[in-house]
């Protein structure tokens, strides 16, 4: 009773709360500091000064907090905050020596967190580079508690907040740095298939089953979602796009962003970074600008308002931040145009900020100071740095030398007015997500709620209706046989020990899969195959360092085309297109189903003979099971394609890279095709 009645008071007086914080007593723990007890609430004592300091107060408002605690920040500690670079776990949830040097040395607070977690994990050699180790859910909380005891060990006991990509989608070639593939996580179409089911209360089932799966093992920031439109085809990063269509992309981008982090941020919401500002995608010949040969984006369709309305959507919609891209905005009016956008204060500054109104911190992609300084590669990284904060940059992303940061301000070439500026935008999004109240998760829930059944049945359901049907010559679906027959299959790129399911127990499957570098050649084809299945992956070479990232090499960015893919040295194809012939000669083109897995739109080019196979699925990151539900009828397909597929390769080459699809005699199918049964 008497707790109440304080409450009642403290509620009627002085103090009011900071948004997104519980109005009542959260939950407060603490592993490396005391806990205060005052008016019959519980704080902690981060600073460890015996006393109830306004950041630790979370009853006052958000702006009070920050003030007080950057009032009691040094400057070393204020430019830590600036920096943001990988931070994985050693094997087994380790806790590595470059974690303690990060935080006590470089004072930072945010890291990229690229460990992919399995429930069984695999390690064989060793090592923990750029993409991190395997470990477990359970092995990922203890990692990221351990990391937060550390922070909550140090001066002012500044919690850490951790960011990582995409991780809940299928993803047959996932790339550190780019994407992290799902592991133990419900697994997802990829964002051009969730954009194929057109279905927006799924898309929010898909968000708030996301934020649980990352909530539960630390995770409170994602470098994502990709607000780019799929308007150039030979840009490698499309399959991290949704849609060509900028009206769709808004409506999901919003989607995400309110069951993500919630009408504001809160102790359950998942942080957004939204990028790539202004729109990556109408990349000048379809390059990837983490690469040289990608770094001008376009605009001769003068599309730049489409490109940008999916951010305009996600500012109105309350991103916590946005991530401005490497390319260079050729000829466009927000000035300097000559440089990549983070560096850009016409855009950063003049667009973003008072142009769009946007209030929250802007976060540079990762290595634009020294690597990928487009436009200013002449410039000492000292330069870049100041360059790149005068635009607007609050935070480098892929950087982590305080000292360097400081001597800039030493010199009075950085002012710490300035660096204040940017702890505060920062600073905002750690207390409302009740990180200083409690960062820390409990590896026994992370254990269990990880990738459990209900979220994945979900995610099923989503695959299933991500699947486009793109042809139907052969009077689709195929009849499940019945009780004493038997339905004879001849597959490649299929998981045929899923016919050992009770469900499937009258199918009778070959597995054409063969491995020709050790000398294997194709089983044979037997007569009374009755269909042959087909699952088709295209994706890159390792392209070594110079591409590893992705993406076919710049001499070959466009060849699109099957039939050109099959012959290039960048591209490869799975199963080879030469395979895919034989079966379909032998078996009957009539008779065989491709299931291709559409990365980027390739082009269904007549020289591969693909068409004139008797049913084509488009898909985005699906399951065996999934292709097979809609193939026999279990699931009618539903899904409508995302973006155009030319009908030759001429049609992307000559179509301007801002603008979507193709004139009508260039369209093999059009945007939002999809047939069904």
């Amino acid at each position: 009773m008497i707790r109440l009645l304080v409450l009642l008071l403290v509620i009627k007086g002085s103090h009011s709360f900071a948004q997104g914080i519980d109005r009542f007593q959260p939950d407060i723990q603490a592993r490396a500091v005391d806990r205060r007890h005052e008016d019959g609430f519980t704080f902690k004592d981060l600073n460890k000064n015996g006393k109830l300091d306004a950041y630790e107060d979370w009853r006052q408002p958000t702006e009070s907090r920050i003030e007080n605690l950057i009032s009691q920040m040094n400057l070393q500690e204020k430019v830590g905050m600036m920096l943001i670079n990988t931070l994985n776990a050693e094997e087994k949830g380790r806790l590595s020596e470059r974690a303690v040097e990060l935080i006590e040395d470089e004072k930072m607070t945010r890291f990229i967190f690229r460990n992919t977690i399995t429930e069984n994990p695999v390690n064989a050699g060793g090592g923990n580079g750029f993409r991190g180790v395997q470990i477990t859910p359970f092995e990922a909380a203890q990692f990221m508690n351990s990391v937060q005891e550390l922070a909550e060990n140090t001066r002012l006991g500044i919690p850490v907040m951790f960011k990582s990509n995409a991780r809940n989608h299928v993803d047959y070639d996932a790339r550190a740095g780019i994407n992290v593939a799902s592991g133990a996580f419900s697994s997802w179409p990829k964002e051009s298939g969730l954009a194929a089911t057109r279905d927006m209360e799924l898309i929010a089932d898909f968000a708030n089953i996301m934020a649980q799966e990352w909530t539960a093992i630390g995770l409170r920031g994602m470098y994502g979602y990709m607000a780019d439109l799929s308007t150039e085809p030979r840009w490698y990063r499309v399959h991290e796009t949704f849609t060509e269509d900028s009206d769709l992309a808004s409506e999901i981008i919003s989607v995400l962003i309110k069951n993500l982090q919630g009408d504001s941020l809160h102790t359950g919401s998942v942080a957004l970074t939204i990028k790539h500002f202004p729109g990556g995608g109408p990349q000048e010949g379809g390059g990837d600008p983490h690469y040289d040969f990608g770094k001008n984006q376009v605009y001769p369709a003068n599309n730049f308002d489409y490109h940008l309305a999916p951010f305009e959507a996600a500012i109105k919609a309350g991103a916590s931040s946005i991530m401005a891209y490497y390319g260079i905005p050729v000829g466009q009016p927000y000035l300097p145009n000559n440089v990549g956008m983070a560096f850009s204060k016409g855009m950063i500054t003049g667009l973003l900020r008072n142009k769009l109104g946007f209030k929250g911190y802007v976060n540079s992609d990762t290595g634009i100071i020294g690597e990928r300084a487009w436009g200013l590669e002449d410039k000492s990284e000292e330069e870049q740095i100041l360059i790149a904060i005068e635009a607007g940059t609050d935070i480098l992303s892929g950087f982590n030398n305080n000292q360097q940061l400081l001597d800039l301000v030493a010199s009075g070439k950085l002012s710490e007015s300035r660096v204040d500026l940017s702890v505060r935008r920062l600073l905002k999004e750690q207390f409302e997500l009740g990180l200083f109240e409690n960062p820390y998760v409990d590896p026994n829930r992370a254990a269990y709620l990880v990738g459990n059944p209900s979220f994945q049945r979900k995610a099923d359901i989503a695959q299933r209706k991500s699947i486009v049907l793109l042809q139907n010559n052969m009077n689709l679906p195929i009849a499940l046989p019945k009780e004493g027959d038997s339905l004879k299959l001849f597959t490649m790129g299929v998981h045929t020990e899923m016919f050992e399911e009770a469900v499937w127990s009258n199918i009778k499957a070959t597995p054409g899969d063969y491995e020709a570098g050790k000398g294997e050649v194709m089983p044979s084809i037997t007569k009374d195959i009755d269909y042959a299945i087909i699952r088709v992956h295209v994706a890159n070479d390792e392209g070594g360092g110079e591409r590893r990232y992705g993406g076919a090499s710049a001499d070959e960015l466009n060849m699109l085309a099957f039939s050109e893919m099959a012959e290039a040295k960048s591209w490869k194809m799975t199963p080879s297109l030469e395979d895919i012939k034989t079966i379909m000669k032998t078996v009957g083109a009539e008779k065989t189903i491709l299931s291709i897995d559409f990365r980027q739109p390739y082009v269904l080019d007549e020289g591969s003979g693909l068409l004139k196979a008797g049913a084509i699925l488009a898909t985005f990151g699906v399951s065996d099971a999934a292709v097979m539900d809609i193939l026999t009828g279990t699931f009618k397909p539903t899904g409508k394609l995302p973006f155009a597929l030319a009908n030759k390769p001429e049609a992307i080459i000559e179509q301007h890279p801002d603008a979507p699809g193709y004139p009508e005699e260039d369209t093999l199918f059009p945007f939002g095709h999809g047939l069904t049964y």
